[in-house]
């Protein structure tokens, strides 16, 4: 999908040469195509609104119509042509690891004709693991709105929902349609998602796509821009918050304990093209802790107390981290071929390289079957990395089935004789397997037969085919760290940012005074993971009862002496925080709803994703529109659908049409891929493997050996792209061809 998008950017920038501006253009025309460095330039680094041109001969200035030559064909895919933005403002609330981001802007159809329409193309990129959390749009009298509900029977939603109308045009990139917008619009736009801050060496960051391309500067000397920025942070601390780098000329606008606040406003000549970076540490070189209390609101489902329990590593350096013994679980079965098993190879070949010589490893590879590097752990020497180094490059080939049991087990034997250390499972995976519920409950009784020293299990996740609440839950089990990458540029960064956070221990079996005489208690995540260098320690949820005013935090330092801090009680007045932990609260508990089989984990998991608009597994995202002048309806809660004609019915029975957009979850896996050895894509909703062997039998008079590089689909593709005087010419040539072959099998016959 993000090759099409760019290869349709393309064609939208050479269109757009059609627009005349006249001798009032104060900013230059589009560069041309071979200036760009690379394709990578028309994927938006910005909030942007794109023309979806089917029909050239739309394009032209709405306002001053010019002599434009006929134009024969149709562009298909449609050409995209991005649109001139008229003004943009952000607001970003920054509270602990997360931050609230909304972006409002306006934009103009400066590139259709005023008596067409065409629809427009709104593309979001977000920051960190972004989530989004809404859309507004206003145009000609017309407003949309996303909204979450609640639906049972999602199969039939699927049929409903079309692929151009929503969804992820790359990880971290949000696509959404507006139909028939009439050319000299001005789309009003606002747009909201919740983000993660970056962290390392005690320094959070913020950071947020804001990189406009030149392009969609307007025309015209006049036309005054201004663009704001405006940041917030809260870091729920009773520490001093110290701004460290920013990207923009900011101006402080407030400073309390804890808390800070910047403006940037500016008349600009072009558009911002540096994305917005904001910097700051919680002034501490030891580790910092604290316990935030909050009522719930009036409208919460759930009435229990809110609690968030923090701890900060700080920012000393120096602290001794846990010495690792490691065992590294890689996937090598026949779906990760390809650039996918080098991405990880040169992800693990830096992990090699980052352990300690007192640090001991091992590495399995598994498919069917498993390959060991050596038949126990050994010491991190350089000689041993070095061989390590050259295992991986020889004997790491994909190839084969999966099969994730057998080396869990062989990991946990290696595993078994540990004293001073906190011993860590690396499990990487881009498949499902059908024993995935056995393998939780298999590993749940063998690391509570271990005790307080049981191996640490982090789980990788990599594209769509695998099951990601299984990897969670195995982390959960493990008490371990997630993560994930769906697509595959970000795999090395991805894994290596999972294993700086997983293996700097510097803090083990860290309990809490108190958690367990508490009523309604519920935490997340359930057992509390070991505080690492390389992140904050934050857990959440809900409690009934009373909390004493002293509560001490205690755990084990690498050293092995204990360690004990003092939290700070604090009642959080001005921090949302059920919006700041939902999201962790939705994965868990969707992971927990999945290994139990629960309708009624699931059921609330759609209430807590519709109360709080976070996406979820068991909640859909449908877009509204309503027409000026008529009354708002109230919020669509669709509970059950008995099947696809009353479902089609109801949406075309409301008062406000009803557009259902593609699901915003990542799924529970496919076992069909995986056990087809079908390698993970993001994006395509076929793959060229599938779609080589459909095409192949549906194509019977094609020979299978020339299917490959000339089949009937090829043929299609190419026909499709030409216009209708080709198109002409090439059957009237074709018809002549085959009226020879019949007068030579005439002639042949006849002698």
């Amino acid at each position: 999908m993000a090759e099409e998008f760019v290869k349709s950017v393309e064609d939208g920038l050479k269109l757009s040469k059609r627009v005349y501006f006249g001798n009032d253009r104060s900013v230059a025309p589009p560069k041309p195509i071979s200036m760009y460095k690379s394709e990578q330039s028309h994927l938006p680094t910005a909030p942007m609104i794109y023309a979806v041109i089917s029909d050239p001969g739309m394009v032209d200035n709405p306002d001053v119509p010019s002599y434009q030559p006929h134009v024969h064909g149709r562009c298909d895919p449609p050409a995209l042509i991005p649109l001139q933005m008229n003004k943009i403002s952000v607001e970003a609330d920054c509270y602990l690891d997360t931050a609230f981001v909304t972006v409002t802007g306006s934009w103009r159809v400066h590139c259709v004709m005023g008596s067409r329409s065409c629809d427009c193309r709104l593309v979001i990129p977000m920051g960190e693991q972004g989530s989004i959390l809404g859309v507004e749009i206003d145009v000609n009298r017309r407003s949309y709105s996303t909204q979450l509900v609640s639906i049972d029977g999602q199969a039939d939603t699927d049929k409903l929902a079309k692929e151009e109308d929503g969804g992820f045009l790359k990880p971290q990139m949000y696509t959404l349609t507006i139909r028939q917008v009439e050319g000299g619009s001005n789309l009003s736009v606002k747009v909201s998602w919740s983000q993660k801050l970056l962290y390392d060496a005690g320094q959070l960051t913020l950071n947020v796509p804001f990189d406009f391309p030149e392009y969609v500067t307007p025309a015209g000397k006049k036309f005054a821009k201004r663009e704001k920025i405006q940041l917030n942070v809260n870091s729920g601390t009773a520490s001093e918050v110290l701004c460290k780098t920013t990207s923009h000329p900011f101006k402080e606008t407030r400073r309390q304990v804890g808390k800070l606040g910047f403006l940037y406003e500016a008349d600009v000549l072009t558009w911002s093209s540096t994305n917005i970076s904001f910097s700051y540490v919680v002034s501490s070189s030891d580790t910092l802790g604290g316990l935030l209390l909050q009522s719930p609101s009036v409208h919460d489902l759930d009435q229990r107390e809110i609690f968030c329990l923090y701890l900060f590593p700080g920012n000393n350096n120096s602290k001794k981290v846990f010495r690792k013994q490691v065992v590294f679980l890689v996937d090598s079965s026949e779906s990760m071929r390809g650039t996918l098993l080098e991405n990880v190879k040169s992800a693990l070949n830096v992990a090699l390289s980052k352990l300690n010589p007192e640090d001991s490893f091992n590495i399995i590879a598994f498919n069917g079957e498993t390959h060991l590097f050596l038949s126990s752990l050994e010491l991190a020497t350089k000689e041993t990395i070095e061989k390590a180094l050259q295992w991986i490059s020889i004997n790491l080939i994909a190839g084969g089935g999966t099969n994730i049991l057998l080396p869990l087990n062989q990991a946990m034997e290696m595993l078994s004789n540990t004293s001073d250390t906190v011993p860590l499972i690396f499990l990487i995976t881009d498949g499902s397997v059908e024993d995935e519920r056995d393998i939780c409950n298999f590993m749940k009784k063998q690391l509570a037969n271990r005790g307080s020293i049981s191996p640490r299990i982090s789980t990788f996740g990599i594209g769509k085919f695998c099951n990601h609440y299984f990897l969670q839950m195995l982390a959960l089990i493990g008490r371990g760290y997630y993560d994930a990458a769906f697509d595959l540029d970000a795999i090395e960064v991805r894994m290596q940012s999972l294993f700086t956070a997983a293996s700097n221990i510097i803090l083990a079996n860290i309990t809490i005074d108190s958690f367990e005489h508490l009523e309604a208690f519920e935490a997340y995540p359930s057992q509390i993971p070991d505080l690492s260098s390389g992140c904050p320690l934050i857990v959440s949820g809900r409690y009934q009862g009373k909390f004493p005013d002293v509560l001490k935090a205690r755990g084990t330092k690498a050293d092995l002496s204990n360690f004990v801090i003092d939290l700070k009680l604090q009642r959080a007045k001005d921090i949302p925080l059920e919006r700041v932990y939902v999201k962790q609260q939705i994965n868990l508990l969707t992971a927990q709803a999945w290994l139990s089989q629960s309708k009624q984990l699931e059921d609330k998991v759609a209430k807590i994703s519709i109360q709080f608009g976070f996406s979820s597994e068991n909640t859909r995202m449908i877009l509204l529109q309503t027409e000026e002048g008529k009354q708002a309806s109230q919020s669509v809660d669709i509970q059950e659908i008995p099947n696809k004609v009353d479902l089609q019915e109801l949406v075309d029975s409301r008062e406000r049409k009803i557009v259902f957009l593609k699901g915003l979850g990542i799924g529970f896996g496919d076992l069909d891929a995986t056990a087809k050895s079908i390698s993970p894509r993001f994006g395509d909703s076929q793959l060229p493997e599938i779609a080589g062997e459909v095409f192949i039998n549906a194509a019977s008079n094609c020979c299978n050996k020339l299917a490959n590089c000339c089949c009937c689909y090829c043929c299609i593709r190419v026909c499709s792209h030409m216009n209708n005087q080709c198109m002409i010419a090439l059957t009237q040539l074709c018809s002549a061809l085959a009226c020879l072959g019949c007068f030579s099998c005439y002639d042949i016959c006849c002698d």
